[in-house]
């Protein structure tokens, strides 16, 4: 096979799963290096200086690291699932949503006890207020946008899936029913068990393990 890009990713993290679920999609193969958090290697900071995950090093060594940038660059190559649609407005503003208040409210949910100022529940009902907004979305249709799957639906589950695992007994007991489907729905497809399977860490030397 040619030469590939490189992504850098960690198994958890929410934007690193988004953005190899995107390459699913797209069927752009890459070359995947499992990293650790707190032992980064030298070439994924020598690339990436800020060192978060995902990053993705292209041919001509362009980088990309950041997950909305990644999702763009894949589907805009390759989108046969139509994951990309012309009125983007919608999407950019649930993806937004996500990506700060929603994002905020789940660390502080998933960490409270590094968040004295108010209790885990209080975190929790912060963070509701997107998932309420989601479910009245999924109750008047399939997916967040329409009856199809948008980018919106693939940049969102994984922080919906953080925030449900935190305390799963709860989720699964709430009123969010609509949005235990919609999630189950991705939770239980091949994609995602494909971009869920475990490696071990990457190290120099290694040899290439591509990700399709």
């Amino acid at each position: 096979m040619d030469t590939v890009p490189i992504l850098y990713s960690f198994r958890r993290c929410p934007y690193a799963i988004r953005a190899r679920m995107a390459l699913l999609s797209s069927k752009i193969a890459v070359e995947l290096r499992e990293i650790i958090l707190r032992d980064k290697p030298a070439s994924m900071l020598e690339y990436s200086p800020k060192g978060t995950v995902p990053v993705l090093v292209l041919n001509d060594n362009r980088v990309i690291d950041e997950s909305r940038e990644i999702i763009s660059w894949a589907l805009q190559h390759n989108d046969p699932e139509q994951l990309l649609r012309t009125d983007k407005t919608q999407i950019k503003q649930l993806i937004d949503q996500n990506d700060g208040d929603f994002k905020a409210s789940l660390d502080r949910y998933k960490y409270a006890d590094r968040y004295p100022e108010k209790t885990m529940l209080e975190y929790r009902s912060d963070g509701e207020q997107f998932l309420a907004l989601l479910e009245q979305r999924l109750g008047q249709h399939r997916f967040l946008i329409d009856d199809k799957p948008s980018v919106a639906d693939l940049a969102i589950f994984p922080f919906i899936r953080q925030f449900a695992h935190v305390d799963k007994a709860w989720f699964d007991q709430s009123q969010y029913n609509n949005l235990q489907r919609w999630l189950n729905g991705f939770l239980e497809s091949a994609a995602f068990e494909r971009c869920m399977q475990k490696r071990p860490p990457w190290k120099p030397g290694d040899s290439t393990e591509f990700f399709q």
